[in-house]
């Protein structure tokens, strides 16, 4: 396999016969022979009545996932910052959107959005929210439904109460699966939400702002696309067009540039635990950052350290608490202790990183090596104060 490459695999459970195979970084695809290898193996094992999940080669991870006893999903990635836990989000999120190849190839690229890994919704902080809430509400209103979002490169903006209420990977993949298509200045869509409604189609009703910025809305059969588009969008959009040309400018930096943060943070994820949705960026100070030649493989190591940092996080110290209240850790240094894990940090040759939770968010961070270990508490704390505080994410 190329360095860096993933390919994806889908298959029938019963026959193995392949369905389709999409890749990464890989200008080949994999021969009929290594793909029923793959498949054959996995065959074998559970014939043995052995559950083969994953396995490690010297330069690659292969991970095997059956689905409703019907599809088999084969994901093989020599990517040496892949991890199970992601590779597992992958094959989640694809069967999750099976008949959508561009969405599924999304999900195999470099993203600016971390949705595909926390399975939040990506989000990003505007100055004029307030404005532009009313608006939204007004539209989704008119537009007979309850369920809209402003989305900017598949971040929400702004969006409706309910909204909020559909379920977590209902909600990412909506917003992944708009950033995904191609633009246009509408679109009158049908979507099967995978939780909320797996059987029953919706509509997914988006129309283009300006170039970058695109109002969505989750409806039944009416109102008519036409409707929408000749009565409402400029009637309640065009009056606040400014703030929504404005929101262009956060799509990097996720938050206002007006905002400035501690100069050792590089990076950051914030989630808000209740609503699902992130705040994410590695360009925290986006005017230092453009006077690098080498900006786009920094942006790569810094996108790389912080989703490794979550995913060693979540794993190992903020894992969550099973039915009977237990903690499953994969580390067994916290068995025969009463308290979880609140805080943790990494210190590498490269970059520091610190991670900290409470009952509503979970923050990680990442650093600077000549920030002071000791101070990375007190920074953290600082910038979680500012989001939850005085943009109350």
């Amino acid at each position: 396999m190329e360095g860096s490459s993933v390919f994806l695999l889908c298959l029938t459970a019963s026959s193995g016969v392949p369905l389709y195979c999409r890749s990464k970084r890989s200008s080949r695809q994999l021969t009929f022979s290594v793909i029923g290898s793959l498949n054959g193996v996995h065959m074998f094992a559970n014939n043995q009545d052995v559950l083969l999940t994953s396995t490690r080669t010297e330069n690659s991870r292969v991970l095997w996932r059956t689905f409703h006893e019907s599809i088999n999903l084969i994901v093989m990635s020599c990517d040496s910052n892949a991890s199970d836990h992601s590779l597992n989000r992958l094959l989640e999120n694809v069967f999750s959107t099976m008949a959508c190849y561009k969405l599924i190839d999304s999900f195999l690229t470099e993203s600016e959005k971390i949705g595909d890994l926390t399975q939040c919704v990506d989000c990003v902080i505007s100055n004029d929210s307030v404005i532009l809430q009313e608006c939204l509400d007004g539209f989704t209103q008119a537009a007979e439904s309850e369920f809209g979002c402003l989305l900017i490169g598949g971040k929400v903006v702004v969006a409706t109460e309910k909204w909020w209420r559909l379920a977590s990977l209902d909600a990412m993949l909506l917003c992944w699966l708009v950033s995904s298509l191609s633009p246009h200045s509408s679109r009158d869509y049908p979507v099967y939400l995978p939780q909320g409604s797996p059987t029953v189609p919706h509509r997914l009703l988006t129309f283009q702002l300006v170039p970058g910025v695109d109002v969505c809305i989750l409806c039944g059969p009416s109102p008519s696309l036409q409707k929408v588009e000749l009565e409402l969008v400029e009637r309640f959009w065009k009056p606040v067009l400014d703030p929504v040309k404005s929101c262009l400018r956060l799509q990097l930096r996720s938050f206002p540039i007006s905002l400035n943060l501690h100069q050792g943070i590089l990076g950051f994820l914030l989630i808000n635990r209740d609503l699902n949705k992130s705040l994410y960026t590695v360009q925290v100070h986006p005017f230092e950052d453009t006077q690098r030649s080498d900006i786009k493989c920094i942006l790569e190591h810094r996108r790389a350290s912080l989703r490794s940092f979550y995913t060693l996080t979540m794993l190992r110290y903020f894992s969550p608490e099973h039915h009977d209240g237990k903690i499953q850790y994969e580390e067994a240094f916290p068995e025969g202790f009463t308290h979880q894990a609140h805080q943790c940090y990494v210190v590498s040759s490269s970059h520091k990183c610190y991670a900290t939770k409470t009952d509503l968010h979970f923050l990680f961070l990442l650093f600077k090596t000549n920030v002071p270990t000791f101070s990375m508490r007190a920074i953290a704390n600082k910038t979680m104060q500012v989001f939850t505080k005085e943009f109350n994410f």
